[in-house]
């Protein structure tokens, strides 16, 4: 699991946090002398590389327990902030290829001008995706993990101070493309929503079942495509339920619109529950673990 294996050893780059124009770089394992609205100690989860010859097991999963235990901290604090202001903060995981950007600025352009939007895009490199996604007019923030493969609650609590939501927005959060590690790091979302495109085959859910386990909201994107794949649409929902029961799923396609009302639906009410105090039972008993 990468919260022992060494992965994310290295430098994160959020964009903004340099003096030279334009630049992403920033390193992460500093002291800060700025104030952020939610606690930092700053040794920013450095891995050990616990897979080493001779390690004692036990002391393996002292390492994870700790290293999740400070994420969680760090995500309670960020999902403080977002209640505090009416933010709804979605966490949006697939696997790379799934069309999660497609989808992203799809349902941007979707929601333009109903309600104020912002997006914090993670890759290991690269801002091609923020970039996509300010051409829809949305702010947009980058966060590159270099060789980590998933974003976790401290990156995104020091995006979020960059990037500055309005109060009542909506967040979209969209992870490194990894069906694995980003099931284990919460980082203060009210919800997971995981992206599966049919061109992946329908038993993803039963061979990555902590994701689908985590997340509340399946889209099964790309049905579009369905004419031309061998893609058992029902087996799929069935695997998916399988993991796990409660999980609501949504087949769309971003490239023609279809099931795409469903999914906005979805976003609003999930807004409107945040705008009138309400806080659905996923947060809560993320909230209360």
């Amino acid at each position: 699991m990468c919260t022992i294996c060494g992965c994310g050893e290295g430098e994160t780059r959020i964009e903004g946090e340099s003096d030279a124009p334009g630049s992403t770089a920033h390193a992460h394992d500093h002291a800060h002398e700025h104030e952020h609205s939610h606690p930092h100690d700053h040794d920013h989860h450095r891995h050990e590389h616990a897979h080493a010859p001779g390690v004692d097991p036990a002391r393996m999963v002292a390492i994870e327990q700790d290293i999740l235990t400070k994420n969680n901290q760090y995500a309670a604090a960020n999902r403080a902030r977002f209640d505090a202001a009416g933010i709804l903060a979605l966490n949006l995981v697939s696997s790379p290829g799934a069309g999660k950007t497609t989808l992203l600025t799809r349902t941007l352009e979707d929601l333009d001008g109903e309600f104020p939007l912002a997006v914090i895009e993670g890759d290991q490199e690269t801002s091609r995706d923020a970039d996509r996604i300010r051409a829809t007019g949305a702010p947009a923030i980058q966060i590159n993990t270099g060789k980590g493969c998933h974003l976790n609650a401290h990156q995104v609590g020091h995006a979020v101070d960059h990037l500055a939501p309005e109060p009542g927005s909506v967040l979209m959060i969209e992870n490194v493309g990894n069906l694995v590690c980003p099931a284990a790091f919460d980082l203060g979302e009210a919800h997971k929503v995981a992206i599966l495109s049919i061109t992946e085959g329908e038993d993803k859910p039963i061979k990555y079942p902590d994701m689908f386990h985590a997340a509340d909201l399946l889209l099964i994107n790309k049905i579009d495509l369905l004419p031309y794949l061998e893609f058992d649409i029902e087996r799929c929902i069935g695997y998916a339920r399988r993991v796990n029961p409660r999980i609501r799923i949504l087949p769309v396609s971003a490239t023609t619109g279809e099931g795409m009302d469903p999914w906005l639906r979805w976003i609003r009410l999930n807004r409107d529950m945040r705008q009138i105090g309400l806080v659905p039972d996923a947060v809560a008993r993320r909230a209360n673990a």
